[in-house]
């Protein structure tokens, strides 16, 4: 019996979505132990890390607060009903991911549980008050030129659509910094033509467009703190300022007095992106943005609050002769209607266009998914789609349901096969070696594929090792 490798990597055949948007508890997974033990000396980071926990893991975590010697992970497991071991072994498997709590021997050589030192102690800080002020809740006199909510989404709104004004290739492109774009090739949002070297969208950046507003501030910064170490910044500092901007109040004015250089320069790069408006570098005092404010909304159970000054959500009807009509002056709504309609009309505020087959196929081609094309309809429907009647068909979706059928069968024709990495076994010596071992990765559900007649089969990758190893024990007592 001979085996080989049945298929390339399934990313060079069968290109997929590969954009993915971590929430906090994915991002701080994905780093080292060392960086997470740095990062729990900021209470704020442990209070966000402790809110974003499942109920079960937080229930865990107030019980083991106080206690300073290790619990018996017998003890801890005899908390919850056996109807809930699920629950629990997703909280246990949550807390011990982040380093939230640690393996620690007590007496007689039982396994126990015990809370990290660092982050117990600073989650006390946050929960119960005490350890040192914010850096920057510095006393300040009244500010004579103060600004107010109105303004500030405003001018967040303008600096955010200017990074994404420059990804659609806009002309309104004014403004946007030499580190921004940097960031989005980095991120590979955008990449370098070969031939003129200007930067263009890629897949990834076209499903970026699509996400809220929210995720796309969060996103964006992940990729700006993997590369803080180039900039000479600390990423676990450059976190923690974050959600401490985030625990913040909307229209008040902060102190710059008491932080360091690094988080001055900082600073200002936040104000780039507008998450800060700082009337100018050297002024004393800043003030955060809604977008700051909902760095600790992309999780998905609370609802990030978007900044209002520009296009306002619900500007789209569908109608189920495929038309589409936005109600919008927005530049930037226009081109990301471009990337899936084919625009008819413009109007000083409508814009009307039609959903075609190749429209959306074009919008498929460049990594944009049915499910994320009818999701942004959905989330940018006009208040009147809810009034709509849809002849009596039940449907989930506000939209046309002939309209999200047949969105989502033009995806289907792309998707006519589907590429699995796997092994093949073949040149099997006798027809009973080959059925015991097909019969042993079926019942492993690792069988891909087999053909009874050749002595031919394929099984996955991923559990490939498992049926080397039979195979070889099989054939050793044969």
């Amino acid at each position: 019996m001979s085996e080989s490798k049945s298929s390339k990597s399934s990313s060079n055949l069968n290109p997929s979505p590969t954009l993915q948007c971590k929430d906090l508890h994915e991002y701080l997974k994905s780093r080292s132990p060392q960086f997470l033990e740095t990062l729990y000396n900021y209470p704020t980071i442990c209070l966000a890390v402790y809110r974003e926990l499942p109920e079960l893991a937080r229930h865990f975590v107030i019980r083991l607060l106080f206690v300073e010697q290790p619990v018996p992970q017998a003890v801890v497991a005899s908390w919850v009903s056996q109807a809930y071991s699920k629950e629990q072994n997703k909280a246990c498997e949550a807390l011990s991911e982040l380093s939230v709590w640690q393996e620690a021997p007590i007496p007689g050589g039982l396994p126990g549980w015990i809370l990290a030192q660092s982050f117990k102690k600073n989650l006390k800080v946050a929960l119960l008050g005490g350890g040192r002020p914010w850096s920057m809740s510095s006393s300040l006199e009244p500010d004579g030129k103060a600004r107010d909510i109105a303004f500030l989404d405003a001018y967040a709104l303008e600096r955010w659509e200017c990074v994404l004004h420059y990804m659609v290739g806009s002309q309104q492109t004014e403004g946007i910094s030499a580190d921004a774009v940097r960031i989005l090739l980095h991120a590979g949002l955008m990449t370098r033509d070969a031939e003129d070297g200007s930067a263009v969208i890629t897949r990834a950046g076209f499903q970026f467009l699509l996400l809220s507003t929210a995720k796309q501030v969060w996103l964006f910064l992940q990729h700006y703190l993997h590369t803080a170490e180039k900039r000479s910044l600390s990423a676990a500092e450059c976190l923690a300022f974050l959600y401490q901007l985030s625990f913040s109040t909307l229209g008040k004015d902060y102190s710059t007095e008491g932080l360091s250089n690094n988080m001055l320069v900082f600073l200002q790069h936040l104000r780039e992106f507008g998450l800060v408006y700082q009337r100018k570098r050297k002024a004393g005092r800043f003030y955060p943005t809604r977008l700051a404010l909902n760095i600790a909304c992309v999780r998905g159970g609370a609802a990030p609050l978007e900044p209002t000054g520009g296009s306002k959500h619900g500007h789209i009807l569908l109608e189920t002769n495929y038309r589409v009509y936005a109600y919008t002056d927005s530049t930037l709504q226009i081109a990301l209607l471009g990337l899936f309609t084919q625009l008819l009309y413009r109007f000083p505020n409508l814009v009307v266009g039609v959903l075609t087959r190749e429209s959306v196929r074009q919008a498929l081609r460049g990594g944009i998914t049915a499910a994320q094309l009818i999701h942004y309809l959905e989330q940018h429907a006009h208040p009147q789609m809810l009034k709509s009647e849809t002849g009596g068909i039940r449907s989930s979706s506000m939209l046309p349901p002939t309209v999200v059928d047949q969105i989502k069968l033009w995806e289907s024709e792309r998707n006519r096969f589907t590429y699995t990495e796997g092994v093949v076994y073949n040149q099997f010596l006798s027809q009973t070696d080959f059925v015991v071992l097909r019969d042993y990765a079926r019942a492993q559900n690792v069988l891909t594929w087999q053909n009874e007649r050749t002595r031919t089969m394929v099984v996955t990758r991923a559990g490939h090792d498992d049926v080397k190893k039979f195979w070889k024990r099989y054939s050793k007592n044969s």
